[in-house]
């Protein structure tokens, strides 16, 4: 039987191709590789199918690298913003380790890992300089890129999002959310549990029949072991943390309803991240900010990044 998600991925990569991204993948180190969508314009176009395309050029607009979350790869996860964004900005969307297409030999599971070689990658794509949008635990690597390369990294928008998950911050979440451990809430392997994660990342209710729920497991929970491992790393102990002081300008952009990472962790965060520091909400959306009010999302993120370049509007 086909399945249904995995059936629209062409349309889905129709509709990037269109919007000026093409998919390329970059090998970091023997056995790490990183698939990303790129600007097509920064590579060939392979005039064969078995033909790899090869980077001829580095990104001739201010950059953007979208990072997603830990419930869907790249473009699934940033799908409304690429087209919004392409006009005038050069958008990098990578799929994290063992998400999409990439993946690693290494034993390494930590944020900061993942955060190496995705600078690792964007500096073999030509990107020198860029703006990080981080989603949930993309937003948790946005972090580390912006404290271990502040050169790189010029500004932070993150979504649903906290620095570090420390083993009080899950423990907490956990047990207010009714599950027993980040495992069961974010590698749900039931339909059940799927609408679980769903009803708790989504301010409206979403409905779809349960063949759906069943084709996303099947499509996108994939290495479900290597996942389990990142959310055993993300864990932090509560006196190892560090509150970095980012350089960077930073714009926490939420969901008012926000259930996974409430308003008030964002208001705490900026707080604690000092002055370079703004916060927005949006009403009537929940975690998943960007994918349930994309027209508003996309209005606060790129009037945050027409103040970074005002000589691109």
């Amino acid at each position: 039987m086909v399945n249904l998600v995995a059936a629209q991925r062409p349309l889905l990569h129709g509709l990037m191709k269109m919007a000026g991204i093409r998919p390329y993948t970059v090998e970091i180190e023997p056995g790490t590789v990183m698939s990303f969508w790129v600007p097509s314009e920064t590579i060939t176009k392979p005039k064969k199918k078995e033909e790899k395309p090869k980077i001829i050029a580095k990104p001739s607009k201010p950059t953007v690298v979208l990072v997603h979350g830990f419930a869907a790869e790249g473009i699934v996860t940033w799908q409304f913003q690429v087209g919004a964004l392409t006009k005038k900005y050069a958008v990098y969307v990578p799929d994290l380790l063992f998400f999409g297409g990439s993946a690693t030999d290494k034993a390494d599971r930590s944020p900061r890992f993942q955060a190496e070689c995705l600078v690792t990658a964007l500096r073999k794509l030509g990107v020198e300089k860029c703006i990080v949008v981080g989603f949930s635990y993309g937003g948790m690597v946005a972090f580390k890129m912006a404290e271990m390369w502040p050169e790189m990294v010029e500004g932070m928008v993150i979504s649903g999002s906290i620095l570090a998950m420390t083993d009080s911050v899950s423990s907490t979440s956990l047990q207010e959310l009714g599950f027993s451990s980040s495992s069961d809430l974010l590698l749900p392997n039931s339909v059940k549990g799927l609408k679980a994660l769903l009803s708790l990342a989504a301010h409206k209710k979403l409905w779809f029949p349960n063949r759906l729920h069943k084709d996303f497991l099947q499509a996108m929970f994939t290495n479900r072991k290597e996942r389990g491992e990142l959310l055993e790393g993300l864990v932090v102990d509560n006196k190892d943390i560090v509150i970095h002081n980012f350089p960077q300008r930073i714009h926490l952009l939420w969901g008012k309803n926000d259930q996974i990472f409430k308003v008030e962790l964002a208001e705490n965060m900026k707080e604690e991240l000092g002055d370079g520091t703004t916060f927005e909400c949006i009403e009537k959306a929940g975690h998943l900010v960007h994918l349930e009010r994309p027209c508003v999302y996309n209005r606060c993120l790129k009037h945050f990044l027409a103040s970074f370049f005002p000589n691109n509007h």
